[in-house]
């Protein structure tokens, strides 16, 4: 364990956390809600600095990010843990893992400068904070991003937004790009369905945007809960009020941990849900979790409608940079 420093001892000897906007007060012996910061001797610790649980290399794509140095890869790891309790996450066995104190001893031990010659022996442009929420091991992938800066790597988080101001403040500045899911935008489906509110996920979002960070917007569609016409365009249009130009994706839902009886999203509902982006202002929507054949992963030039990335999947086919070939339109985002 390290020490957490994204904390503070309040009045009275009680720690509190600063990783997130749950600010959990963890007294002696336990843990956050999330089940991996724990305080020990009057002091808070990450159980899971420098243990990561999974490690990949990713397209960029997959992240996804679409507008973030197109067609390159990420070096991807995750760690034990979470803020959010989401009843339908695609990776519960690592978010939702609790006491799990004889599979962290099991795990290689992985320093952040580890991670980094990592990254660069396998070429990768970037490194991931990826498959569970960055904010519960934000110390770790924080000293990633320095580290990561020096090499002349970019860093990425992958995330549920869910920030406190004090890890705002530190991350803003090390991280190139984020893509934040955006649940639903109704908070009773936040405090319902995930554990958190919605909130501090639209301040971080705004929070983003104004440090001049890239950021991506992503949208789980899932039948009966956030797919009808009220919810899209609300979510669509607070992103398209912030910046048209952020990258919306709208994912298709599959049946997964706790909703396993939820059906899966028709691919007419994705459909929609683009349609809607555009018409509530966004220049790009795109459609994920369908097949290659369906979805709309293209990147295409608002101003006259060229292909400027054209995608296969998560496999980018042929690019010409971020300007249009056509009409020579610069599209926002970070490219090589």
């Amino acid at each position: 364990m390290k020490p957490a420093r994204l904390s503070r001892v309040e009045e009275g000897g009680a720690v509190k956390c600063l990783a997130c906007a749950h600010g959990c007060v963890v007294t002696e012996g336990r843990t956050g809600l999330c089940g991996v910061r724990r305080t020990v001797k009057g002091e808070l610790q990450s159980m899971v600095y420098g243990l990561p649980a999974s490690v990949a290399l990713d397209p960029i794509e997959k992240k996804p990010l679409y507008h973030f140095l197109p067609g390159s890869t990420a070096l991807s790891l995750g760690t034990f843990g979470c803020n959010f309790t989401c009843a339908f996450c695609q990776n519960y066995e690592l978010s939702q893992a609790r006491g799990m104190d004889d599979e962290l001893s099991r795990l290689p031990f992985l320093d952040p400068e580890a991670v980094v010659q990592l990254a660069l022996r396998q070429g990768a442009s970037s490194i991931a904070c990826t498959y569970n929420e960055p904010a519960v091991w934000a110390e770790y992938a924080l000293d990633i991003a320095v580290q990561a800066k020096e090499a002349g790597l970019r860093t990425v988080f992958v995330s549920n937004g869910f920030y406190s101001r004090e890890l705002l403040d530190e991350a803003l500045p090390l991280i190139d790009a984020y893509n934040i899911d955006l649940k639903s935008f109704s908070d009773d489906f936040y405090r319902r369905v995930c554990g958190g509110r919605l909130q501090p996920v639209l301040d971080a979002i705004r929070a983003i945007h104004d440090a001049g960070v890239w950021e991506e917007i992503t949208s789980l569609i899932i039948p009966g809960l956030n797919d009808s016409e009220h919810e899209l365009r609300a979510m669509a249009h607070f992103v398209a009020s912030i910046d048209p130009a952020i990258p919306w994706h709208v994912s298709r839902f599959f049946p997964m941990y706790h909703m396993q009886d939820t059906p899966i999203t028709p691919t007419a509902s994705i459909e929609r849900a683009v349609q809607v982006g555009h018409e509530e202002g966004l220049l790009h929507v795109y459609s994920g979790n369908l097949s290659a054949h369906d979805a709309a992963s293209d990147t295409v030039c608002p101003q006259c409608g060229a292909t400027v990335v054209e995608r296969q999947g998560y496999t980018v086919t042929a690019r010409t940079g971020l300007t249009c070939p056509s009409c020579g339109t610069h599209i926002k985002g970070v490219d090589r």
